[in-house]
């Protein structure tokens, strides 16, 4: 059986790995850091080069920050409450090995040696960009971070209603992502529950219902009627909640309810 920490480090690394702007992103900075040759590289490397020294130090120094970061946030949770301060914390730490790891692209690609004292500088000089990363990772990325991290589900015949306060147990009406949490609604009250969506809609299976937004699950009984509002497509529940539905889902909204 895996260790739950590697179990959840593994499930935070896969956020990364399948983040389609998470991609996007490293991909626009190694061509606008190639286009651009700073540090001197522009005068004393061909393109192509260029575009191998940038592409492989970015991967080396992003694999590394996302690793720290990772880890930090899983080993850091008694200590800081903030996932936000535990991210930052392994980012800042990543700084150190990101230093030489830029020396040893340097080595490969130009012959230069690296230092003790280089190797400081380029941590040092690497500092202030792991902060940014780790503040436009944490800005872009948090929520789906924070649902890899939670408790996977390990009875999948349970129920969400086991999860609320006995008072807020009644018939299911639907689920919501809220920051961290998943926000179950019933006939009796609403309740948030730390759970990953994802595993929270695997415990409604007693309850007939469609997933129909990434953050949106709604049971069938609960559907009033779909409507449109500046050509997006709701729907409108019994409670008279409006619930945008997603273009994936759309289709399947439509065959369900009309």
């Amino acid at each position: 059986m895996i260790h739950p920490f590697l179990q959840s480090t593994l499930r935070e690394l896969q956020v990364f790995l399948y983040s389609r702007r998470f991609w996007g992103t490293f991909a626009a900075i190694v061509l606008l850091f190639a286009f651009t040759g700073p540090y001197g590289t522009m005068e004393s490397m061909a393109f192509g080069e260029r575009l191998a020294y940038w592409l492989s130090l970015h991967a080396l120094a992003w694999v590394i920050a996302i690793l720290c970061a990772v880890v930090a946030e899983r080993l850091l949770r008694r200590m800081l409450t903030s996932m936000f301060a535990r991210m930052m914390a392994g980012s800042l730490a990543a700084a150190l090995p990101i230093g030489f790891a830029i020396g040893l692209v340097d080595y490969v690609f130009t012959g230069e040696t690296t230092t003790l004292e280089s190797g400081l500088q380029r941590a040092l000089f690497a500092l202030p960009l792991c902060a940014l990363f780790c503040l436009l990772t944490y800005m872009a990325m948090s929520q789906k971070i924070a649902e890899a991290a939670a408790p996977q589900e390990t009875s999948p015949a349970a129920s969400i209603l086991d999860r609320l306060k006995p008072e807020n147990r009644g018939s299911l009406l639907r689920l919501s992502v809220q920051d961290h949490y998943t926000e179950v609604v019933t006939s009796r009250g609403r309740e948030l529950v730390l759970l990953r969506f994802a595993d929270a809609m695997k415990e409604t299976a007693a309850t007939p219902g469609l997933r129909v937004h990434r953050s949106h699950w709604v049971a069938d009984a609960h559907v009033e009627s779909l409507k449109r509002d500046n050509g997006r497509l709701l729907i409108l529940t019994r409670d008279g909640t409006k619930i945008p539905v997603s273009r994936s889902y759309a289709e399947d909204v439509r065959r369900r309810f009309t």
